[in-house]
């Protein structure tokens, strides 16, 4: 069946003039000029073959074909944003599947999710925490948070977070026995290697930072490896030697006092963290979603609150 129905902006427009009792408030609340609106309520009057309103000195006043077409186009209006508001909803609604650094899913993301699963509840989250690059399309992964420098063929990708490297430890360590005070003074503590997340990464390590430093005369082969992060880090709050932290996996630990800096020097790291992003899901209304909140909580949004990338334009960092 045909339905013959006047313009939908003619309908807005006398929809919004009752509202506000007159053509200038509408004309504001639709930005289009009162001559605009008034134009679009006549030409729906002349389609209808009735007068909706009364034109007065003081204003508008609807007559009784006004009266009784307001409420049913109103209760129309309402269905329709009812409908779509579903329909939004529904489209962030399931499953999206995330591979990310165990490091990075222990120290950065897991302790701000809440936020995310407030924002959009009917998002489930599947997070698999892996050190290596998976097969988006064969295992079923949605996206990938990865280190490195933003260079992923075939692939869209935005950057999270930048980070700076710098020794931690334990408060106790401080003015422990062997008091923690000068460069020097790590000669006489156990050093706490990370060797990073793939092989050869001596951006992570204690050499890059001790040449910055203009430190000489310590010995890299001592100590304890952890082939994790986040185990080192943990090492370091339990006290067990001094380590070099990324900024973006120590930060909540060092405003908590339970790590601290032993010396301001820092350096900044060679890589940074990547959201990256398959074809298929570069239209996926989840996967903007959760991109877009990472990019807000790393305070790289710059749109404000629930803004979401546009996954086909360029990297926007």
């Amino acid at each position: 069946m045909v339905r013959r129905l006047p313009p939908l902006n003619a309908l807005r427009a006398f929809e919004a003039a009752a509202r506000h009792g007159g053509f200038t408030g509408a004309a504001r609340e639709l930005h289009v000029t009162p001559a605009a609106v008034s134009h679009q309520v006549k030409g729906l009057e002349d389609a209808l073959g009735v007068s909706l309103f009364h034109r007065l000195a003081k204003g508008l006043e609807l007559t009784a074909a006004g009266r009784a077409y307001l409420p049913e186009l109103t209760a129309g209006f309402d269905q329709l944003a009812r409908a779509s508001e579903r329909l939004k909803r529904g489209a962030l609604v399931g499953r999206l599947t995330v591979s990310v650094l165990p490091s990075f899913a222990a120290g950065w993301l897991a302790p701000r999710l809440a936020s995310f699963l407030r924002r959009y509840p009917d998002i489930l989250l599947d997070l698999r925490s892996t050190p290596r690059t998976v097969d988006f399309i064969r295992e079923r992964v949605d996206l990938g948070i990865r280190y490195g420098g933003g260079i992923y063929p075939g692939l869209a990708s935005y950057r999270i977070l930048e980070e700076e490297v710098f020794p931690i430890c334990a408060p106790a360590l401080l003015n422990g026995p062997v008091p923690l005070r000068g460069f020097a003074d790590l000669r006489h503590h156990v050093l706490l290697h990370d060797p990073g997340i793939l092989p050869g990464e001596p951006w992570t390590g204690w050499e890059p930072w001790l040449a910055e430093a203009g430190v000489t005369d310590i010995d890299l082969e001592a100590g304890h490896g952890f082939t994790e992060s986040i185990a080192m880090i943990h090492a370091c709050v339990a006290g067990l030697g001094v380590g070099i932290g990324r900024s973006g996996l120590v930060t909540e630990l060092l405003r908590s006092g339970r790590l601290v800096r032993p010396f301001p020097v820092s350096r900044p790291a060679d890589f940074s963290y990547w959201v990256v992003v398959p074809p298929p899901s570069q239209t996926n209304p989840k996967a903007a979603a959760f991109i877009g909140w990472l990019l807000e909580t790393a305070g790289r949004g710059g749109a404000g609150a629930g803004a979401q990338p546009d996954l086909l334009g360029e990297d926007p960092s």
